[in-house]
């Protein structure tokens, strides 16, 4: 354990981890526009990206979390940040939009690997008192990689266009890989990657049998699909107010990075004030009127502003929520919250096509009200209904304490 944090070492090497796989999530975002060009497609149809990005990263979670629980997660996570780079930097060298599309499906099953996995070891490592605070430093890592992501993406794409900003993130991606794996080979990690298929599926029954689970997935999936469904089309709202410039895209989209990175440099302070249910409903209630800006087409300046406000409601519930995810279950934890991240990317597949349709058949500014209002609603349900409480299989851990 560090002397001032109180924090075990190996927390730092996870944080690496999710600031490598965090680098690609948005980093096609901000060039999607140049993409659609490249290759003749609707920027709709270029937005589908995103959609099998997060599609991709939710259908392998169950099997993620198995394989973690069952072999050990620090291995399994390592091999994945090198299939996440390589996949990139195989995009960049795309010829067709066929070919592009395999890789980003590659890329998601890169990344699906790392962030459930990271998050399980961060809870494995910390007690119950001190994990929504060690959550919060292994999510500073993947907003610190959305971050550089997004606004990298938008300046390297300026400069280098779409496929630089595949390598270039790629070949980082690959040698942030080597350094983990590094890290991890002297890290001592307190429990053995379990080896049961039977005590697998008694994880299983024991995540859904507990009555937050309901709760605590479908909010994850609303989240998904109001929030980070919505970011596909930011650039392209940006062209309609002659905004051209993809760094000043990437820029507005980092925006909701730096509200994230916010939200973990106060964690420590709002929490105790605000209490979990008040963080909820706080975090929600500032989405969804930051959903309502965005509805009515300000400038780039405000709406980065905006995007910044958003980001820091939107990890106050869902900081919370992951927390809830891992006290699902004790001997499973990696299961759960690789269930909690395949609702979580489901709700990120669909929004983008609920978005579309929204737009097209609505229009922007009722399509994003909708959103904004289900944002406000779901803060009060999940403060109402999630309650804190020991998991089934707690007992069966003397390490375990209420």
């Amino acid at each position: 354990m560090t002397a001032k944090s109180g924090m075990p070492p190996a927390l730092n090497i996870i944080t690496l981890a999710t600031f490598a796989a965090s680098l690609s999530v948005r980093a096609l975002d901000p060039v999607l526009p140049h993409v659609a060009d490249d290759f003749g497609v609707s920027i709709a149809t270029a937005a589908s990206f995103a959609a099998v990005f997060a599609f991709t990263f939710a259908v392998v979670q169950p099997a993620i979390g198995a394989a973690a629980d069952l072999f050990g997660k620090a291995r399994l996570m390592t091999i994945c940040l090198v299939l996440l780079g390589a996949a990139n930097v195989l995009g960049a060298l795309s010829t067709s939009f066929p070919m592009l599309f395999v890789t980003r499906v590659l890329a998601g099953i890169g990344s699906g690997g790392v962030f459930p996995v990271a998050l399980s070891l961060t809870s494995d490592l910390v007690g119950p008192d001190k994990r929504q605070l060690a959550i919060g430093r292994t999510l500073a890592g993947s907003m610190s990689g959305n971050l550089l992501g997004a606004t990298a993406s938008g300046l390297i794409g300026d400069l280098l266009g779409w496929r630089g900003v595949l390598a270039v993130l790629g070949g980082l991606v690959i040698i942030v890989a080597i350094a983990v794996a590094a890290g991890f080979r002297g890290a001592a990690l307190r429990r053995p990657p379990r080896t049961s298929f039977t005590a697998l599926k008694a994880g299983y029954r024991t995540i859904l049998a507990n009555p937050n689970a309901r709760i605590c997935y479908s909010a994850v999936f609303i989240e998904g699909c109001c929030v980070l469904g919505l970011f596909p089309f930011i650039a392209s709202f940006l062209f309609e107010l002659g905004e051209t410039s993809l760094s000043i895209a990437g820029i507005v989209i980092a925006g909701f990075a730096v509200g994230g990175l916010l939200y973990t440099l106060t964690v420590s302070r709002f929490l105790p004030w605000l209490g979990v249910r008040g963080m909820m409903i706080a975090g929600t209630t500032l989405v969804g009127m930051q959903l309502g800006v965005v509805a009515f087409g300000l400038g780039w300046k405000l709406q980065t502003l905006s995007l910044l406000l958003m980001g820091w409601g939107f990890y106050m519930i869902h900081g919370c929520l992951q927390v809830f995810a891992s006290e699902l279950s004790v001997e499973a934890r990696a299961t759960a919250l690789s269930l909690h991240s395949f609702f979580f990317f489901m709700g990120q597949t669909v929004g983008p096509i609920v978005y579309g349709f929204g737009l097209q058949h609505a229009g922007k500014t009722p399509t994003l009200i909708a959103a904004a209002a289900i944002m406000v609603v779901l803060g009060f349900v999940c403060a109402k209904f999630l309650k804190q409480q020991l998991p089934a299989d707690a007992a069966a851990r003397p390490d375990v304490k209420p």
